[in-house]
């Protein structure tokens, strides 16, 4: 027995540091899954107008992607420990002024500061779990990094569903509340902190010119699908934009300790494994959104229903990983598991276009599960490789590095898609509507678009005359399921393309195998020994 209880209370305290690094990035995904769910709720509480509700989400993302990647190089200065906590501090704070605010203005503003506490505590929480790991020990601990984002995805819209309509829509924002509180304690207690000793001077400039150019850029993107891509606030960010990253680029080259080593993207694996992120993020984490409007709006079930439909694509998000770990990276190479989880989603999507026509969801299971597995292949593999190939000491500043990746993908994924998406259906919609001899005015008809495009079917068809109401509701599921179609199509090209592209880049002997250690996540550096 005296020889078993300091097995025991140490490997508890192993399991507890990682637990305290992988449940920031829990928070994080949990939250934006809830409160996508709890938006109509929000809309009829605060009897907030649609841009302004829009805004509940917008500047929530344009905080995070402007600071995503600076957070990095601050853990890097300041202590990668130190910027966890003050970032889970500010996330737990502002996740409660959301849940207390009065207006839909102060909820806006609360999500933007949300926003900075979820960019410092990723970078961070990343950055000192691969500072703490190396080898075996380190795909075991992404591998459980992966799963807890996995089950944040695939628990997100049902809890969100549960927690809005029982306790309102307050609770998607308290709820992290007790959990940072909890968390905090734990960084505290167990991780050890680290900085790089190399790093000097904060890079003020490039901070400055990032984030300015981050910032116009999503809010291009963002506003491209309403306001027009050729008007002009939307030329004039993409302008803006494009002249702050050139500056950012050239600023960055003459450092000599730069928030951005650019000569990293020289490396044909860190460019490869950032192309399968972006991929990823692109692909997998935009259907995220849009199927349960597929749901939704063609299957016609509630919020919670589709949360539950989301299950053949969120359970291999929690199972894979593990499987990954144990099973395949001592045999596989990096790139082959990169390669192969692209693949996969390009294979799972493919099948789920086939399937849309017949709007049953039956049919739509195996591609479900084959994007699933893929996803949960890829999910903690991108950041592994990425943060492998990077040496220790600059462990934020790749942190941030993938953290600005895999956001940048979800906004330019919503963007393109959605793109994709409103023209397909608008090609469809109109020859559909001249056969039944409906002459729909423009502003009428820009309409009925965005209602089919939001999956509002029902209501784009209920002030039709009863006469032609079934024949309507045919054009406009017809026009929907096309426009479906049509983004699954789009995301499984551009995911094969990243695939052929991964494994070209992708070096095999800087992603070999790992061989298992007889250690079970024991680093030193990562578990405090006072």
């Amino acid at each position: 027995m005296s020889t078993s209880t300091p097995i025991f209370l140490d490997q508890t305290r192993r399991f507890l540091a990682l637990l305290s690094v992988s449940v920031p990035s829990f928070m994080i995904n949990l939250d934006a899954n809830i409160v996508a769910v709890s938006l109509p709720s929000i809309a009829r509480s605060t009897r907030g107008d649609f841009a302004a509700i829009e805004w509940v989400i917008s500047s929530y993302t344009l905080t995070f992607g402007c600071l995503v990647l600076p957070a990095g190089a601050l853990a890097d200065r300041y202590g990668r420990k130190r910027i966890l906590l003050v970032g889970l501090s500010i996330f737990t704070l502002s996740s409660f002024l959301c849940g207390v605010a009065p207006s839909i203005a102060a909820l806006n503003g609360s999500r933007a500061l949300e926003g900075v506490g979820a960019a410092l505590l990723l970078s961070a929480s990343l950055a000192v779990l691969s500072h703490g790991f190396s080898g075996a020990d380190r795909s075991r601990a992404f591998a459980f990094w992966g799963m807890m984002v996995g089950i944040a995805i695939a628990i997100g819209p049902i809890a969100g569903g549960i927690v809005t309509q029982t306790f309102g829509w307050r609770w998607a924002f308290c709820i992290n509340l007790p959990v940072g509180l909890v968390v905090i304690p734990l960084v505290l207690c167990t991780v050890v902190e680290s900085t790089d000793p190399d790093t000097g001077h904060v890079d003020v400039s490039g901070f400055i010119l990032f984030s300015g150019g981050v910032f116009t850029l999503i809010f291009a993107l963002i506003s491209g699908n309403t306001r027009g891509w050729l008007s002009p606030p939307v030329t004039l960010s993409f302008s803006c934009a494009a002249g702050l990253l050139i500056g950012f680029l050239v600023a960055e080259a003459r450092q000599s300790r730069p928030m951005v080593d650019l000569h990293l993207f020289r490396r044909r694996t860190f460019l490869g494994v950032n192309i399968a992120a972006l991929a990823f993020a692109a692909t997998l984490l935009t259907m995220l959104a849009y199927l349960p409007i597929f749901f939704q709006g063609a299957l016609d079930r509630d919020p919670l229903q589709a949360g539950l439909l989301m299950l053949p694509l969120g359970v291999p998000l929690i199972v894979v990983p593990r499987m990954v770990a144990v099973r395949l990276t001592k045999r596989l190479t990096g790139r082959a598991l990169l390669t192969t989880g692209l693949l996969l989603i390009s294979t799972g999507f493919i099948a789920l276009a086939i399937a849309v026509p017949f709007f049953n969801y039956v049919t739509l299971i195996a591609g479900l599960l084959a994007a699933g597995v893929g996803a949960g292949m890829l999910n903690s593999e991108v950041v592994k490789v990425g943060m492998t190939v990077v040496p220790a000491e600059r462990a934020g500043m790749a942190s941030g590095v993938s953290g600005t990746v895999r956001f940048t993908g979800v906004v330019i994924g919503f963007a393109a898609l959605g793109a994709v998406f409103a023209t397909r259906v608008t090609a469809v919609l109109r020859p559909g509507l001249n056969s039944l001899g409906l002459a729909v005015s423009g502003g009428g008809y820009a309409a009925l678009v965005r209602r089919v495009v939001a999956g509002d079917l029902s209501g784009a068809v209920s002030s039709a005359p009863e006469t032609i109401r079934n024949q309507l509701h045919t054009v406009v599921m017809t026009s929907f399921g096309a426009g479906f179609q049509a983004i699954l199509l789009a995301a499984a090209a551009f995911a094969a393309l990243s695939a052929l592209l991964t494994w070209a880049l992708v070096r095999q002997q800087d992603t070999a195998p790992v061989e298992p250690t007889s250690r079970t996540l024991s680093p030193e550096a990562f578990i405090s020994t006072e």
